[in-house]
């Protein structure tokens, strides 16, 4: 059973435990007013209703069948014994009326949403009616009983009727609304994955075709046919569908040994190496990071030195790391050309989706300073978990 149905039978129970025991409680307080003390008729009837109260309540509690059936029992008994009497005063009346009309009835608002519960309600109705009607024959408002305890009936029923129907549409807007966002996580899951493959396409195949277009100019051949390996079994990897990275926490340090080509330092100062482009590292030597986020620092750094090579027109940068207790700081600065940060296109790939783009998917930022014929710094921030 799912959890709204539940709520919804927990809250039935609960407004038939307030009905029952209001009716209990009223039709005991209407007989204490006219009856002396020490009566046998009121200790008889006052023990019926606190009978009845206490089936309400172990009804109410899991909504049991049997205690059900005791309270419209216990009311029927109730009824006949308060209808026996001679002359039935207004206040002995008005405790019929409650009985039938309410006490009784709020077995009706649990009942009526179970399976087959209708066929039980109107058994029962029809149970309570028929003794009331018989009651009513004696009584001086001949009709009226019967009328107010028909009324309750229909009043009860309708209202757990009512109460299931609206539960129904809104357990239904809820799936709705669950399959729609189930979809729009793929849907973005979907168009991560492909910015992600994006990004490494940039970073690493299309860096070495633009290489190849320009006869590998500065770099030798052998370093070609390497970064031309390490493309292809990149492509292998991501044709394939496997992860980039295995989801672990991971060591940024630029002494590691690691194999696994955009996870360290190391790896993308020994591809540069290769290209032509020295790259100087200061500051922090480890630095425990997890590997989502050491991934995207790492990569906006490729980039970043990718752009150094190609456009500063100097064979040498540095990269600095500090971090304080919140934030990784990496700056890669060079003495080149510089240039106008204003006329920097921001929607251009290189540095839109490979630096400012990687970073923001993991809560960091990128900003540049540089000026024409000062070189350029590109202080690169990610949050430490």
């Amino acid at each position: 059973m799912k959890r709204i149905h539940k709520e919804r039978d927990r809250l039935l129970r609960r407004l038939g435990r307030i009905a029952g025991l209001t009716g209990a409680g009223g039709a005991l307080a209407c007989l204490v007013m006219p009856v002396p003390a020490g009566s046998l008729e009121f200790a008889v009837a006052a023990v019926l209703s606190l009978a009845v109260g206490a089936l309400v309540g172990v009804h109410t509690a899991r909504g049991a069948m049997a205690p059900a059936l005791g309270v419209v029992a216990g009311s029927i008994a109730l009824l006949f014994w308060l209808g026996s009497a001679s002359v039935p005063d207004p206040a002995t009346t008005t405790a019929l009326e409650i009985t039938g009309g309410l006490t009784a009835a709020s077995v009706a608002l649990s009942l009526v949403v179970r399976p087959g519960g209708r066929l039980v309600v109107a058994g029962l109705a029809t149970t309570t009616l028929l003794a009331v009607g018989f009651v009513d024959l004696a009584g001086p408002e001949k009709g009226s009983l019967a009328i107010i305890t028909a009324a309750g009936w229909a009043a009860a029923a309708a209202l757990g009727l009512w109460l299931d129907k609206a539960v129904g549409r809104a357990s239904e807007r809820i799936d709705e609304v669950g399959r729609a966002h189930r979809a729009e996580r793929l849907a973005s899951e979907f168009e991560a994955q492909q910015r992600q493959d994006a990004r490494v396409l940039h970073d690493t195949v299309l860096a070495t075709l633009s290489l190849l277009a320009h006869s590998g100019v500065g770099v030798g051949a052998s370093a070609l046919r390497q970064q031309a390996g390490d493309d292809a079994r990149l492509l292998k990897q991501l044709r394939l569908g496997a992860p980039l990275d295995n989801g672990s926490n991971a060591i940024f340090s630029p002494e590691s040994d690691a194999d696994v080509l955009s996870t360290t330092f190391e790896s993308v100062r020994r591809r540069f190496a290769r290209m032509g482009l020295d790259v100087n590292w200061h500051g922090a030597g480890q630095l425990a990071l997890p590997r989502e986020t050491l991934d995207a620092l790492v990569g906006a750094l490729g980039e970043c030195l990718e752009n150094v090579r190609r456009h500063s027109g100097v064979s040498e940068a540095d990269v600095t790391v500090t971090d304080d207790d919140r934030t990784v700081r990496a700056m890669v600065t060079d003495a080149g050309s510089g240039f106008e940060t204003e006329a920097v296109d921001r929607a251009r790939l290189g540095y839109a989706e490979s630096v400012v783009g990687r970073l923001s998917t993991v809560g960091g930022r990128a900003r540049i300073f540089s000026s024409p014929g000062s070189g350029t710094t590109v202080m690169l921030e990610v949050p430490k978990p």
